[in-house]
This record gives structure tokens, C-alpha cells and sequence, in this order.
């Protein structure tokens, strides 16, 4: 009889920063289910990954949850799957702490499973050839990558079974192709396709094995999902069929059937993810073009043929089609840099060998969890509250590390560094109360600032930028769930949840940082403002400005930061040459920073000038009633921060958090007029298009004319505080 070996792995995680009613529906409708099915059939042998994350919550709020493992563990039911604790992208993390990080949950397992893996899961399937390096020191043996991998490197369909040697450096590690028509069809299609596919790939030798790799939240979690596979019984239809057809289809772990088996052969593949991910990375016109590449393929009955050759982008790309992403990137790896600094050579040495972690590492490898660092079916990078827990741990991690460098309790220093990569120098400032950066190369901006005592990002907002999937808001549907049919895998047309989203579509063309520099024509508007479609005469918003000098002010506790840009004003008449100066001046005793602004006119004749200073900032939610604008002195009856506005004098404007106990002020002087609205960006998800709220831009503006050689003088104080 012909027989095939199945080998069946699931992997469960939840990042940090996610929202506390999450954890628990994933719990209820989608682990704790499936832990229920896998008990009552002890025949059904598969391999399980947690992330570190969803184990503590599991550990805290679900006590039966290890007993339950472990029972499973001794019937041998199970193989447990190691990786990075926080479920970070291993080949874009530092080495060190790619690998304390898969230490750190072996550990874990250990201690709380008595298991020991042998194999580690892949983090959104994403390899470098560099990999087998980077684990060695961990002792694992496998992983599972995508079967596309394969495809990309040149092999056929009828390869793709089994596992391969692979190796970087004389370091070797076996990999296991992933079948995608599994992975589509479980558990989306009916049980029957899935066996009748295994009789197809069985052999007379039975020595081959096909392979499932994918998330355990399509089992439960995803829409219609939780009813498909629980309440109208998929899983359990599918490991019945599989139990009646256990003559010829043999469950196994990974590790059992490398005991069994060879390797297939030799495999080297390039860097590389999953085909889906590959196309999101593309920018936004180039997955147009390469999506009607697909489709013309398709239709002429081609594209299985030539699909292998069609690789998409990379992951890197997501650094490049977002600064945002490439921002908080590079600040990991900058924190990283300074954890390790601050840890002795004796304390790494302990950590390395036994528990507890010191908390400055913990908090830095919480912030290299890779969901909020790149986009594509998920909400990823555009969901606030997952860069929140990102920038939340990586703002700890960095307060710890100063703290530990500096002995007094408060300090305030900075450094130039190429901190994004660009071959540009920013301004890092640190204190014991703020941490800042400066950019001088784009705007003279700020773009970023962190109030540490909170360990909150205020300035944490996202562009407006198009998307591949905006095209589908052209159709007027919605994404309401059929009863009776099938919950999809990956939708191609990903349908809107609310009506009017074209509507909301806008774009922009310069990043949403603060201390941006406007000057406006005098027909502009508010609305064409908040559609980034308005009339721009000045050329300093996205522009360089030069570094002229950083000094600590004697006696005083405050640091200097001196930027200037010489460039114009472009009117019809020809260019009005203007200056800009800007000080930044931080504060060692206060969470306080000032922003005193000198702007000359150069010309030869008087000229009026519409100058705006523009601000972005966020608190995360925009119509909590616990989250609002603050207006002393002014009558506002609508001071959500999802609300918009103009004021004609504004002298203060604050942000307050009662949630959070935060509140962020703003002074200028002279009192300016202001014009508010939040930003918001139309996005997709596994449950379809949607708007999401980025934050709140701020822009305060002047009118006023300068003789020639004259100066304006402006004067900002942004101070952050507990209440």
C-alpha cells in the first residue's frame, strides 16, 4: 500500500502590546479549543510553537495551561518548536540577541515543560542564508521554511517533500519545505481535498513527507473561522478522516522522521519569505503592476509555470516603503547597542546561564517583536498600539541602559550619529526624562520624543501613503461573512467595513514629523491642508538644514542644539531668500524642551509671509472620553482628539491621558491661530479595509511682514508631566 508521512505544526503567538480582550478571545476561540480537540485524539501527533509572549500570558491567566502541555508531552503526542522569545525576525535582530533570545525560551521550556527542542520556528517563514550560523549556538538542528523558498532556488514541485541539509560557514541545519496547497486548504477547504492530496503525493517507499506549517490563529481567531472549524466541527471531521486513514498516512514530529529519514539532498536558498509577503514589500505601484503581472499570466493559463520566477520584493523592503518601520528598526538597533554596553562581561555571563533575565535586555528583546515592523494582510504598522509596544519596551530598555552609564540621577548628554542609516548625522538626546532625536537633514525636524517616566512616544505617528489594496475601495462591498460558505486564507480582494473610504483617502507628501516649517500662499485653506494638497512656497518642510552648533549652556542644566537653513520663499515674482534658525534647548532637571525660532528676511523689499510651525502628536486613542485637548482659557466643546478645528489666537494647547496619567503642553509666543485634525490612515486587515487613527496634527501660523533684513522672533515650549 501506498503511504506518505504528514508532519503537522502550529504555531500560536500574540505580540506584546497587544490588547488584553485579545489574549483572551484567542484563548477561548481558537488555543484553548484546540487544546481540547488534540486530548480527546491522542492519535493526532503534531508540532506546537508558542511565542514567549502568549506562554507568560498563558502561565498568569490560564493555570491548567503547562499541566496540559505537559500531559501531552508524556504521551508523546507533542514536539515542542523553540525560536526567538519575543517572536522576533532572526536574521534582522543583532546576533546576540537573536540568539539569547532562542537560549531564553529553550530555557523556558525546560524549566516549565521539561522539553528540549530540536528544531525552532521561523518567524513569518523570513530566511537568510546566514541562519544556520546564527542558531548553531543554540544547538538546533531544524526549521520550516516557505515551499516557495524552494521554488526561488530552482526546484520542482515534485522536490518539495522531506527536509534538505543546508549550511553557512560548516554550519549545517536541515529545512522543511512547507506545502502552500495545504496551507491554503487547511483549514479552508473541505477535510476530503486534504487527503485526497496526501493519496496523491503517497508512495509505494513511503519514505516521503509533506509538510503543514501555519499560524494556529486561521484556527479560531481568523473571521468565520472560530464557527468553521469548532461549532460546524472542521477539525474534527479532518483528524477523523486522518484517524480512518492512519493504514497510510503517519503522523510524526520533525525530529522523528529526521531519525527515520536522510535528507532529500542539498539545498541553498536565497533570502526570501512567503509569496505574500514578498508582494506586500513591493512599493505600492509596483505591487499594482506586479499584481496585473499575475492576473495576465493567470488568465492565459501560464502563471503555475512561471510563478517560481516571480519573487516579489524582500523584507527589507518594508524599511524602505516605510520610514516609520525603518525608524523603529534602526532605534532597536541602537538600544541593543547600548543594553549590551551597560551589561558587564559578569552579569551577561549569569544571564546567559540562568534566570531572570535583567530587565533592561528583557525590555529590549520585547521591542524587537516583528509584527509592528512591516505590513501586508495584517495590520502590522499601521496599528498604533503595536509600535506603542514596540517604542514602550525600546524607551525602557534605553532608560535602564542610561541609567546604569550615568551615577547620578539626573544626566542629560547627547551624541551625532547616523542613527536611521542614511549617511545622515541626527541628534540624540537623552535625560533622564526625555529621550529626543533630531533630524537635521530633513526639515531641521523632531521625530521623536519619548516621555520616559511613562516610556511613551508622543510623537509616534504614521503617513499617509497609498497602498496596492486602495484600488478595491473603487467597489462599493463590504466584508460581512456569508453564512454557510468557507472562511478564506489570504483574500485577494480585501473588502471595505465601513461605507465612504475612498472618501478618506489622502496622501502625503512629507513625513508627519514636528517643528515641520510652512509658508503658505495666501489662497490656502484648512481643508486643503488636511488633504496635503495645498499650496507650499517654502522650501524647508522636507529640506536639510545645517548642524551649526551643540553646547551645554554653563550653569544652566540645559543643552544647546543650533539648526539653520538658508532657502526661500517661491512666488511668481522669483525666489525671496529667507533664513530659518531654530534652537532646541533640553532641560536636565524637567521634561521640558524649548524651540526658539529666528526667521530673517534676505530679500531687498518688505515682504509678507504666512509662516506655520507644524506638530505631530499622539496619544494612541482618538474618541476615548479619557483622552482629549486641553484649551485654557478657550471655550472648545469638541476636544476629542479625533476632532478638528480652527482657533484664532491659541497661546497653550495640551494633550491629557487620564488613562494613562500623561499630559503633553504646548506654549508658544506669540499666540498663534491653530488649526487641528487627526490623521488617519485607511488600511487592511484579515477583516478588510479600515480607518485607523494615527494622531493629531497641531499647526500654529503667523502672519506678519518683514522689511528687509528684519527678524521674527517665536518661542515654543512643549513640557511633558505626570497627573
Amino acid at each position: 500500500m501506498k503511504s506518505i508521512n504528514l508532519l503537522f505544526a502550529v504555531h500560536n503567538h500574540q505580540p506584546v502590546g497587544n490588547f488584553e480582550h485579545v489574549f483572551r478571545e484567542g484563548w477561548e476561540h481558537c488555543y484553548g479549543p484546540f487544546l481540547d480537540i488534540l486530548e480527546k485524539h491522542p492519535s493526532f501527533r503534531i508540532s506546537l510553537h508558542y511565542s514567549g509572549s502568549l506562554m507568560e500570558w498563558l502561565a498568569e491567566n490560564r493555570p491548567d495551561f503547562f499541566p496540559r502541555l505537559r500531559a501531552l508531552l508524556a504521551r508523546k503526542q507533542i514536539e515542542l518548536l523553540s525560536g526567538g522569545f519575543y517572536e522576533p525576525l532572526l536574521p534582522f535582530i543583532p546576533e546576540k540577541d537573536a540568539v539569547g533570545q532562542i537560549n531564553h525560551l529553550n530555557r523556558y521550556l525546560a524549566e516549565n515543560l521539561n522539553a528540549h527542542p530540536r528544531g525552532f520556528w521561523l518567524a513569518e517563514k523570513v530566511w537568510m542564508p546566514t541562519l544556520p550560523k546564527t542558531v548553531a549556538p543554540a544547538g538546533l538542528k531544524y526549521t520550516i521554511v516557505d515551499d516557495s523558498h524552494f521554488r526561488y532556488a530552482g526546484f520542482s514541485e515534485e522536490d518539495l517533500f522531506g527536509h534538505y541539509a543546508t549550511d553557512y560557514e560548516g554550519f549545517t541545519l536541515s529545512i522543511f519545505p512547507s506545502n502552500k496547497r495545504l496551507r491554503y486548504a487547511i483549514p479552508f477547504r473541505n477535510p476530503e481535498e486534504t487527503i485526497e492530496a496526501l493519496r496523491f503525493w503517497a508512495t509505494d517507499s513511503g519514505h516521503l513527507a509533506v509538510t503543514y506549517a501555519d499560524d494556529g490563529e486561521k484556527f479560531g481567531l481568523w473571521p468565520g473561522t472560530y464557527r468553521w472549524v469548532f461549532e460546524q466541527g472542521w477539525l474534527e471531521k479532518f483528524i477523523t478522516l486522518l484517524e480512518e486513514n492512519r493504514e497510510w498516512v503517519n503522523l510524526l514530529t520533525f525530529s522523528e522522521y529526521m531519525k527515520k529519514f536522510p535528507p532529500q539532498g542539498r539545498a541553498y536558498l536565497p533570502s526570501a519569505s512567503y509569496d505574500e509577503m514578498m508582494e506586500w514589500a513591493l512599493p505600492a505601484l509596483s505591487a499594482i503592476h506586479f499584481q496585473c503581472l499575475l492576473e495576465e499570466l493567470k488568465q492565459a493559463g501560464r502563471l503555475e509555470k512561471y510563478r517560481p520566477y516571480l519573487r516579489g520584493g524582500s523584507w527589507e523592503n518594508f524599511l524602505v516603503k516605510y520610514g516609520e518601520s525603518n525608524h523603529m528598526h534602526k532605534k532597536m538597533l541602537y538600544v541593543s547597542e547600548k543594553v549590551h554596553r551597560a551589561l558587564s562581561k559578569s552579569s551577561r555571563e549569569r544571564w546567559e546561564k540562568t534566570q531572570p533575565l535583567p530587565e533592561a535586555l528583557k525590555a529590549l528583546w520585547k521591542g524587537q517583536v516583528h509584527c509592528a515592523y512591516w505590513h501586508g494582510l495584517f495590520g502590522g504598522l499601521y496599528l498604533a498600539y503595536l509600535r506603542h509596544g514596540v517604542y514602550q519596551n525600546l524607551i525602557a530598555a534605553e532608560a535602564m541602559a542610561d541609567a546604569s552609564e550615568h551615577s547620578e540621577e539626573l544626566y542629560l548628554y547627547h551624541e551625532i550619529v547616523d542613527l536611521d542609516k542614511d549617511l545622515q548625522k541626527e541628534v540624540v538626546i537623552s535625560s533622564a526624562n526625555l529621550g529626543a532625536i533630531l533630524k537635521p537633514n530633513y526639515g531641521g525636524s523632531l521625530i521623536e520624543l519619548d516621555y520616559r517616566p511613562k516610556t511613551f512616544n508622543v510623537t509616534n505617528v504614521l503617513t499617509r501613503r497609498p497602498e496596492a489594496y486602495h484600488r478595491q475601495l473603487k467597489k462599493n462591498s463590504t466584508n460581512r461573512f456569508p453564512a454557510g460558505e468557507h472562511p478564506q486564507s489570504h483574500p485577494d480582494n480585501p473588502l471595505a467595513k465601513d461605507e465612504g473610504l475612498g472618501e478618506a483617502l489622502m496622501y502625503d507628501w512629507y513625513n508627519r514629523y514636528s517643528f515641520l516649517d510652512h509658508f503658505f500662499d495666501q489662497d490656502a485653506t484648512f481643508d486643503q491642508f488636511y488633504r496635503c494638497q495645498y499650496p507650499e512656497l517654502g522650501d524647508f518642510v522636507n529640506q536639510p538644514y545645517e548642524l551649526l552648533d551643540v553646547k551645554d549652556l554653563d550653569n544652566s542644566g540645559k543643552l544647546s542644539i543650533h539648526l539653520k537653513r538658508k532657502g526661500g520663499l517661491f512666488k511668481r515674482e522669483g525666489k525671496i531668500p529667507v533664513d530659518i534658525g531654530k534652537r532646541f534647548l533640553f532641560c536636565k532637571r524637567a521634561a521640558t524642551m524649548e524651540v526658539e525660532y529666528e526667521i530673517v528676511n534676505r530679500s531687498s523689499s518688505e515682504v509678507g509671509f504666512w509662516f506655520g510651525v507644524e506638530m505631530n502628536l499622539t496619544l494612541l486613542a482618538a474618541n476615548d472620553p479619557r483622552r482629549y485637548f486641553l484649551f485654557p482659557g478657550l471655550k472648545v466643546e469638541d476636544r476629542r482628539l479625533n476632532s478638528s478645528g480652527s482657533l484664532p489666537e491659541a497661546a497653550k494647547v495640551g494633550l491629557c491621558d487620564e488613562f494613562l496619567g500623561l499630559e503633553v503642553s504646548l506654549e508658544v509666543s506669540p499666540a498663534a491661530q491653530l488649526w487641528r485634525f487627526p490623521i488617519g490612515t485607511i488600511s487592511q486587515s484579515e477583516k478588510g479595509l479600515e480607518k485607523t487613527y494615527q494622531g493629531a496634527v497641531l499647526l500654529f501660523h503667523w502672519r506678519f511682514s518683514l522689511k528687509p533684513q528684519e527678524k521674527k522672533d517665536l518661542h515654543f515650549t512643549i513640557a511633558c508631566a505626570e497627573i
